[in-house]
């Protein structure tokens, strides 16, 4: 039999920048792409690119007072597509690009820098009200509603008496209608902490024994799929989360991609049974995930039990000597790809043959 044809991930553009990028964003139905970093001085930078060709051209550059750790535009509409960031100093602010001076909603989040920020309920992402989750280094994890002043809707912190954990990784998933939403949060000793935002508790708790650096959802706008999460030690796991057991919870396939870290897992938007992670050699690796003949079935006590799939490396290359920090797909174009390298370079990337898998 022919054997088909692998992806290849070709670098399009490579940019250097001038100062140390944390996050980079497509910015929707467009052929812009944003950097978020640190500059030299210790200020914020914001800068927003366009595509022309085989060049990227600077269109705006921002300052702000404090580097800017993270970047969504998951929680506004279309028609605005405000970009929220979490910084060094706790701060969530919004921003609308075309009148970027002052935030268009700001808070004191947290009393550390926010690590990771999510956004569901705009851009026809998922149901419900536009939402912001931050998770932080002072361990708490906050759902916010911009429509709501100062107040978060939802804080998830340690019980008394428990130590607080650096929160790394935080996403939304399971939001498919007006009331169902969950947010999965990543900490540095390994656990991996499910919240249910309609009945307000834990709902599954995991111990990866690695720092967590990245969880993601296959979808946020559907009934929970699947899960991946990424750790300090270059193992990532794939939980199905379709079948939580009483006792067992999900199941789940782990595979060791690489020596070092993974920094992040970022699913095809087109496909979400493909999925990149990028890692701490400089490297990307491009998975698909192949689902069992059947996901489900009976224990000895009779109870619905989860069965995990496997993962299959499609492809893989090498683009810097540090680590890649920050990944993102096109949410337009199938194969467009953006990430952000510790080498100061940020690489627009061009995936081909994904219609093929």
């Amino acid at each position: 039999a022919a054997v088909p044809e692998r992806p290849q991930v070709v670098s399009h553009i490579q940019q250097a920048l001038s100062y140390t990028v944390f996050d980079c964003k497509w910015v929707p139905r467009s052929a812009r792409l944003l950097c978020l970093g640190s500059a030299a001085r210790g200020t914020g930078l914001v800068q927003l690119y366009e595509l022309h060709g085989a060049r990227l051209e600077l269109l705006r550059e921002i300052e702000k007072p404090k580097p800017i750790k993270c970047g969504t535009f998951g929680a506004t509409s279309l028609q605005q597509r405000y970009l929220a960031t979490g910084d060094f100093d706790g701060n969530l602010n919004i921003w609308n690009l075309e009148a970027p001076e002052i935030p268009v909603y700001s808070v004191k989040g947290h009393k550390e820098i926010i690590n990771s920020i999510d956004g569901v309920g705009g851009l026809g992402i998922g149901e419900g009200a536009p939402e912001i989750v931050t998770g932080s280094r002072d361990g708490t994890v906050k759902v916010w509603d911009p429509r709501q002043n100062d107040t978060p809707v939802a804080n998830m912190e340690p019980v008394q008496g428990e130590s607080k954990r650096d929160c790394w990784t935080v996403a939304f998933g399971n939001a498919y209608n007006q009331e169902e939403r969950v947010v999965c949060a990543g900490y540095d000793n390994g656990d991996i902490k499910l919240f249910d935002l309609k009945t307000m508790s834990l709902r599954w708790e995991t111990n990866i024994k690695n720092g967590v650096c990245s969880v993601e959802f296959d979808r946020k706008d559907i009934n929970m799929n699947k899960l991946v999460a990424t750790s300090l030690e270059g193992k990532f796991h794939v939980f199905d989360m379709r079948t939580q057991h009483p006792t067992k919870g999900f199941a789940s396939v782990s595979e060791k991609a690489q020596k070092s870290t993974i920094w992040q897992v970022r699913h095809l938007p087109q496909n979400r049974d493909i999925f990149m992670t990028s890692g701490g050699s400089g490297s990307l690796h491009l998975w698909k995930y192949e689902y069992p003949a059947q996901r489900s079935k009976k224990d000895s006590e009779g109870s619905e039990m989860g069965v995990a799939g496997s993962v299959s490396l499609l492809q893989n290359v090498t683009l810097s000597t540090q680590p890649i920090s920050s990944l993102d797909w096109s949410p337009d174009k199938k194969g467009l790809c953006v990430c952000g390298a510790f080498d100061q370079t940020v690489r627009v990337l061009i995936v081909t043959k994904l219609n093929k898998i």
